[in-house]
């Protein structure tokens, strides 16, 4: 049975020292789901994730997830209640073969090589001797075999092909799960979808709607 869930935003307000990344915003990720941030570089997509997952505390404002203030609640603890961050750097183990990193999120992995097949060759591999896309495809690979609540994801398909890129927002459109991305533009394959955009703009919020809307 489909449970749903959300996590939201309110008024959240991140400092980075004297930097103020985020001014005030308000937002709901609701799912079973897709929801995707955008902006350039700069905007504070990545912030917004890294403030939902607990990673960067808020100088204001609050972190609501399922009706819940978890805003004092660390990283590990939202992690252990089914929360995933998958980071646009640094997401997987690069010392550990690419096996070893299956296995650490699930022993049996036998859906991670369903969804991405060209994992399966590379098993033996360590994951710091992937290309960029190998290794995403890897990250992404962790995340679907945690079975989590909540998916943050920070520019999933970046490094890959159109084919591999077009299968992964598949797959993540696909979760019994909010899944909440973060990316420069729309991905085409989204264009026209049912899924929720927030679009922000010097730490603002510029644009809420559905991917219809945007033109």
């Amino acid at each position: 049975m489909t449970v749903t869930t959300a996590i939201s935003l309110r008024h959240a307000r991140v400092r980075y020292g004297p930097l103020e990344a985020l001014h005030g915003v308000s937002l709901t990720a609701p799912g079973p789901g897709l929801t995707v941030l955008l902006g350039r570089n700069g905007a504070g997509r990545t912030t917004v994730l890294r403030a939902l997952a607990g990673t960067v505390p808020l100088s204001g404002g609050a972190v609501v997830w399922d009706g819940a203030d978890v805003t004092r609640v660390p990283a590990y603890e939202r992690a252990r209640r089914g929360l995933c961050l998958v980071p646009e750097r640094r997401a997987v183990f690069g010392t550990l073969t690419v096996r070893e990193n299956l296995e650490l999120a699930a022993p049996d992995f036998t859906y991670a090589l369903d969804a991405y097949p060209p994992l399966e060759p590379l098993l033996p591999r360590r994951a710091d001797t992937l290309s960029g896309g190998e290794q995403r495809m890897l990250a992404l690979s962790r995340a679907l075999l945690a079975r989590a609540r909540v998916v943050l994801a920070d520019e999933p398909a970046q490094g890959m092909s159109p084919a591999v890129a077009a299968r992964t927002y598949q797959l993540l459109s696909g979760l019994d799960a909010c899944v909440v991305v973060a990316e420069q533009r729309l991905p085409p394959g989204l264009r026209g979808a049912a899924a929720l955009v927030y679009e922000l703009r010097r730490g603002s919020l510029v644009f809420s709607g559905e991917a219809a809307e945007l033109t």
